[in-house]
C-alpha cells in the first residue's frame, strides 16, 4: 500500500543545523501564536510566585478563579507567611495537593519576610534557594515579573512538544533545558516557554496531536514518522 512523504530531514543534525531549523521553528510558532503569554493573572511578582506554585499539578484556569479570590485576601509575604493553620489550605484545597502547597507557602514566604523585607528576588541563585521554588517556578517569575531571561520554563508541554520536535532525547526537565538553551537565541528563551506550551494546548496535544494542521509539520521528525506510517 502506498505511504505518504515528505522531504527527509537530516537524519543526523549537526548542532549548527539543528540551530538553524529551531529558528525556524520559533519563527513559525510566533506568527501561529501571536498571544503565546503567561496565562497566569497576577499584578506582581508575588502574585506570580503563588500562582505558578498553585499550578503545580492543576490547570492555569483553576488556579486563576482561585486567586481572583486569594489576592484580595493575602496581599503581602506576610499574609501567607502568617496564614493561621487550616484557613489557607481552605482557600486552595481546590488546585490538588493543598497541604505540601500551603507548607512551601508558608515557608517561602516566611523566608522573603525574614530575609527580603517580602519582596522576592530578582536572581536565579537565590530564588532556587527558596523553600518550594525549583527552576521552573523561578524561570517563570524571572522572565514574567521581572523580564530577565536566566533560562528557559520547562513543564509537561514543552518536554513533549520539544520531544516531538526533535529538539531533546531527555526527559528530565534540567536536561531539557540546558539542550534548549544551547539552541534557542537568549533573545527568545522567554517567549520559547510560551510558545511550545501554548502550541501543546492547542495542537500538538498529548493522545491526538492535530500534526495535519500543524504550522510546523514539515520541521517535525514526528509528524513527518506519522505521514510517512499513514496509507494514503
Amino acid at each position: 500500500m502506498a505511504r505518504r512523504t515528505q522531504p527527509a530531514l537530516p537524519s543526523r543534525e549537526t548542532l549548527s543545523q539543528k540551530r538553524r531549523r529551531t529558528r525556524q521553528l520559533i519563527k513559525r510558532l510566533k506568527a501561529a501564536h501571536p498571544d503565546a503569554r503567561c496565562s497566569l493573572n497576577y499584578s506582581n511578582p508575588l502574585e506570580l510566585l503563588v500562582a505558578t506554585v498553585l499550578s503545580a499539578q492543576c490547570t492555569d484556569e483553576r488556579v486563576n478563579r482561585v486567586t481572583e479570590s486569594l489576592f484580595k485576601k493575602y496581599r503581602t509575604a506576610n499574609d501567607f507567611a502568617g496564614a493561621p493553620p487550616g484557613e489557607l489550605e481552605a482557600a486552595i484545597k481546590s488546585t490538588g495537593f493543598y497541604r505540601n502547597k500551603a507548607k512551601a507557602l508558608r515557608s517561602c514566604c516566611a523566608e522573603l519576610v525574614a530575609q527580603y523585607g517580602g519582596e522576592v528576588p530578582s536572581n536565579m541563585a537565590v530564588l532556587v534557594q527558596l523553600p518550594g521554588i525549583g527552576r521552573k517556578t523561578a524561570n517563570v517569575i524571572l522572565g514574567n515579573a521581572y523580564d530577565v531571561a536566566e533560562g528557559i520554563v520547562v513543564d509537561t508541554h514543552v518536554r513533549r512538544v520539544a520531544g516531538r520536535l526533535g529538539l531533546t532525547k531527555h526527559t528530565d526537565p534540567d536536561k531539557i533545558e540546558q539542550e534548549l538553551l544551547q539552541l534557542v537565541p537568549r533573545k527568545d528563551w522567554i517567549i520559547i516557554g510560551h510558545l511550545l506550551i501554548l502550541h501543546g494546548r492547542r495542537i500538538c496535544v498529548s493522545r491526538a496531536p492535530k500534526c495535519r494542521v500543524c504550522p510546523v509539520n514539515d520541521l517535525c521528525p514526528f509528524a513527518k514518522g506519522l505521514a510517512a506510517s499513514t496509507p494514503t
